[in-house]
């Protein structure tokens, strides 16, 4: 099959830019989504990110998307894991919901076809969203482009491989702990999790009762998240609370370069520490900032960490039980079966399904102290910058961090992930947005995402820093290196 574009060309250019030449006439939605799949063919034997390709969605971009919106059909991944698609599988990375079709859209989804989004695939996540990594050899195992020995880390690990490896400019995600940020962290993807209050998780939830979950997506350019925001952010009729608003589109804001801000580094967030080379890393980034203008000190929030972490804990073992017992009784099941869960979510279950409303009140209590405790914060400094992870990226197959780990305790597993994860989940406790830009490296040279958080609804600021530091290395994350595995190698 002759190729519209050299696969060096197709990886130089952003959604945006690939956009503009379809509007130009230079490129059609077609041509877009015949290289996307031949560069899913190419790449995905190696790295296990695609769950499924839509053939028909390639064969005609315009039939369920609009051709006029901002991304002028432009082929996307979504997730196998929150938003539906109508008459597609949505299979959760579960053998429990293997054929489960979804009967209509999303909200979201409606808006990303609105967008100019053309929908092509689904790609992996760990059964349910629950755990770090995609890695179950009974349902598939997805590999690092940098190095497929390691994890691409999750529970947004398809998306993540696929902008990684050059296959999609951008790709959809989900953020309930991390979700978005540490898997762009450990690909050298941008992964921004938006303040609570700008995308819909409509009709199934809202942002007041998902409380923790958010949507998003993986790119390779500040530009390609922020036209993303702006086409899809906004509430749903019934909302629970009101959404937030930006006084002009965050694709123009980023054009400016921030003032000059007051950032706090961190590396220690309780009991959780990094490693003395992850915070080294960290430090550098904050001298490179100090030499954008900025002023950059060691400062944290004063909260008290382990309630905070305890109160996330409670949450997620609770949430994730009702999402799974709601799925069992959708089956007519009592139980969820051994042979179709993992059996960490099925400790989740039986430790979670009869929560209390007075646990529920006592977790909601300290995500209020918490967040006041964040607000306080922000209040004198702009920016909390931390490290994606404490730890290094893990091996594939390293099962302590899995849902198909042995652990009896899913007090100790959660633990487990708190030690290396710690830096990404209050940002869902609190509402706050969080971006992670890959900045930084492991000492075996896999990519380290730097993380910049800032107060509720300053989205817009976070893009603005990304964007400047975008300009300040010349476009070249990463330092300019490729993965391994790419469309534009071999």
């Amino acid at each position: 099959m002759t190729l519209p574009m050299s696969w060096n060309d197709w990886a130089q250019h952003d959604g945006v830019a690939l956009a503009a030449r379809v509007r130009k006439g230079e490129l059609t939605a077609k041509e877009l989504a015949s290289q996307a799949a031949a560069g899913i063919a190419k790449v995905d034997p190696a790295l296990s990110g695609v769950v499924e390709v839509f053939e028909d969605a390639i064969a005609d971009p315009g039939k369920d998307t609009n051709l006029a919106g901002p991304f002028a059909g432009l082929p996307f991944l979504m997730k196998d894991l929150g938003p539906t698609m109508k008459g597609r599988l949505q299979e959760m990375g579960s053998l429990l919901m293997r054929g489960n079709r979804a009967t209509a859209d999303t909200f979201l989804t409606a808006k990303m076809r609105q967008a100019g989004l053309n929908l092509i695939g689904r790609t992996t996540t760990p059964e349910f969203g629950v755990c770090s990594s995609a890695d179950n050899p009974a349902v598939y195992v997805t590999r690092n482009p940098w190095n497929t020995d390691y994890t691409t880390c999750g529970s947004s690990a398809g998306s993540a491989a696929m902008v990684a490896a050059g296959v999609v400019p951008i790709a959809h995600a989900t953020d309930g702990g991390g979700s978005i940020r540490i898997p762009a962290g450990v690909n050298g993807n941008i992964g921004l999790k938006v303040s609570r209050g700008v995308f819909s998780l409509a009709p199934h939830l809202s942002d007041l009762t998902g409380l923790v979950s958010i949507q998003g997506c993986q790119s390779r350019s500040v530009r390609d998240t922020a036209v993303f925001v702006d086409a899809c952010r906004g509430p749903a009729s019934g909302e629970f609370m009101p959404f937030w608003t930006s006084p002009e589109p965050y694709q123009d804001m980023i054009k400016r370069d921030p003032g000059p801000l007051k950032i706090a580094l961190s590396h220690q967030w309780g009991d959780y520490r990094a490693t003395p080379q992850i915070a080294s890393e960290l430090e550098r980034v904050g001298r490179f900032l100090e030499g954008l203008g900025h002023r950059v000190d060691y400062a944290l929030p004063a909260i008290d960490y382990r309630a905070a972490f305890d109160a996330q804990t409670t949450c997620y073992i609770s949430n994730f039980a009702v999402v799974i017992g709601n799925m069992l009784a959708a089956r007519g099941l009592d139980r969820p079966p051994a042979d179709l869960v993992e059996p960490v979510n099925i400790r989740i279950w039986e430790a979670g399904r009869h929560t209390s409303f007075a646990e529920r009140a006592r977790m909601q209590a300290v995500f209020n102290t918490t967040s006041r405790g964040f607000g306080t914060f922000f209040e004198e400094w702009d920016i909390i910058l931390t490290p994606i992870t404490a730890l290094p990226t893990p091996k594939v197959g390293t099962v302590e961090y899995l849902t198909i780990s042995d652990n009896p305790s899913v007090l100790d597993w959660f633990g487990n992930l708190w030690r290396n994860f710690a830096f990404t989940p209050l940002a869902n406790l609190c509402g706050i947005p969080a971006i992670s830009l890959p900045l930084a490296e492991h000492e075996n040279g896999l990519p380290l995402g730097i993380q910049a958080q800032a107060r509720q609804a300053n989205d817009g600021l976070l893009l603005q820093l990304a964007a400047q530091i975008e300009r300040a290395v010349g476009g070249q994350w990463n330092s300019g290196r490729k993965p391994r595995v790419h469309v534009a190698n071999g």
